[in-house]
């Protein structure tokens, strides 16, 4: 008779499961040596673009690409974005959304797997971890190993080199606020008014530390929303990496499937080595179907592969394919890819579309603007002597650094009387309205007919403003109205 005494949490419900440690084995491939070229080419333009020069003339910041919040600029090479047009930015944002969608109709999660920050980041603070403390197994010793003077070594290194490079990464997402080398100095030389800018570094270093060294995969299971937008947007052409199980199963270990083979058994061509699930960053079994985790890197491709050609076998046990292929080859069927369908046309062409006109308005636009508001109540006054008066408020935009005066005139209305609050008319009958640099200015504006018209009678009526002195000419359409 038994006198153990009954577990009273052996019923628990547990509603959180503790992450493993995932200790990822470095691998050598075609999809390895594409991560490494995105990954280089990335970081480099990440770190040394604010340091790039763009000369744009006196008194404008000469680096390329910069977020100039003191002079509510943002500079990107020879382009220049004002805080009112903001809509590019929304139109970048759904070009960059459409082009998401794009890359996941054809092959998944590939924006995941070779050009997210976060995927990006992490492998650069493995490789470091690597460098110091070994591949997969040095690590996972390392980590069950009791605290030694060469454990401490090791893990104190380790996370100097994550710290700098969490460092030099919050330091660099600050220079694209304000000029690089400038910028440099002083922080080097802890000139005053360099404490906010240590502040925001301190945030982006502890940030980059926590994600990419601490949290890596967590983010991408927990965190990020995309892998659960896109199993809601693949379709059954999408690419994705997969295991085809209509050539490795039934799987066994090498020698029990030469022993099958030789009876004429069935047997796949996975020998279970367990070497796509050691790569995976994640630490999914892609062997198991499509998986929540797995960020499409193919690294699995890679460590499969590398197996294949050891023993002898074809490569491509997992590759970038899809689940209605392996299933029509298991009917005996060809498999069918279809990179061009509706729905890749469709994104491709919302995406020339929206681009183009982007590019249209940057290439068309001007650096003054003009916008009327008529007054709404009222509409239109009926004046002692007969006549009719609206009001108007004329908002000047000037988008140069200089200031600049603008002629302005009324067309469309056959002798009107304008009047400009503050304002003298001018020989010509036009009204001078200065506008100081980088401004905005607002006019008052009212326009009186006499003579006889039609009861609720509108006109439309256009505000020309000219800039003589640059020959640019900018205006606004409105309507006069009889009561």
């Amino acid at each position: 008779m038994s006198t153990t005494a009954p577990d009273p949490h052996a019923d628990d419900i547990v509603f959180y499961a503790p992450g493993k440690k995932i200790f990822p084995k470095q691998i050598a491939g075609k999809f390895r040596r594409i991560k490494w070229g995105i990954q280089i080419a990335t970081l480099a333009i990440y770190y040394f673009l604010p340091f790039v020069r763009w000369e744009r003339g006196p008194g404008l910041p000469s680096q390329a690409v910069m977020l100039d919040l003191s002079g509510r600029r943002f500079y990107f090479f020879f382009i220049e974005i004002w805080p009112q047009e903001f809509y590019y930015a929304t139109g970048l944002l759904i070009v960059a959304a459409l082009t998401l969608f794009l890359m996941n109709a054809l092959a998944g999660r590939i924006w995941c797997g070779y050009m997210c920050p976060q995927t990006v980041w992490t492998d650069f603070f493995l490789t470091a971890e690597r460098w110091v403390e070994g591949d997969s197994r040095d690590r996972m010793k390392l980590d069950a190993a009791p605290w030694t003077a060469q454990k401490i070594r090791k893990r104190v290194t380790k996370h100097f080199l994550w710290l700098l490079i969490a460092w030099w990464t919050g330091g660099v997402w600050v220079l694209y606020f304000a000029d690089a080398p400038t910028l440099v100095y002083k922080l080097a030389t802890f000139a005053p008014g360099s404490g906010e800018a240590f502040m925001w570094i301190g945030i982006f270093t502890f940030a980059t530390y926590a994600l990419a060294g601490h949290m890596r995969e967590q983010v991408c299971l927990y965190m990020c929303p995309w892998p659960r937008i896109q199993a809601a947007l693949t379709d059954e052409y999408a690419f994705n990496v997969t295991y085809r199980l209509d050539r490795g199963e039934p799987r066994m270990s090498l020698k029990a499937a030469t022993a099958a083979r030789a009876h004429g058994t069935p047997a796949g061509d996975c020998v279970d080595c367990g070497q796509c699930v050691a790569v995976c960053p994640t630490g999914v079994d892609i062997r198991h179907g499509a998986d929540l985790g797995c960020i499409q890197c193919g690294l699995c491709i890679d460590a499969c592969d590398e197996v294949m050609t050891k023993i002898g076998r074809k490569p491509y046990l997992i590759a970038y394919d899809t689940q209605m292929n392996i299933e029509r080859r298991l009917k005996g069927l060809r498999g069918i890819y279809r990179p061009v369908r509706p729905r890749t046309i469709i994104y491709a062409a919302l995406i020339a579309v929206i681009g183009g006109f982007i590019l249209a308005n940057l290439a068309l636009r001007g650096d003054a603007r003009l916008s009327a508001l008529h007054d709404r109540n009222p509409l239109t006054v009926r004046m002692k002597d007969g006549g009719v008066r609206n009001g108007y408020t004329l908002r000047f935009v000037n988008m140069k650094t200089t200031p600049r005066k603008f002629a302005l005139t009324l067309v469309g209305l056959d002798r009107p009387q304008v009047e400009v609050v503050g304002a003298a008319p001018a020989a010509d009958g036009s009204f001078v309205i200065e506008v100081g640099a980088d401004q905005t200015r607002e006019a008052r504006v009212l326009v009186t007919m006499h003579g006889d018209a039609g009861k609720g009678a509108q006109a439309p009526i256009g505000f020309l403003a000219k800039d003589a002195e640059a020959g640019v000419e900018t205006g606004a359409k409105d309507v006069f109205i009889w009561p």
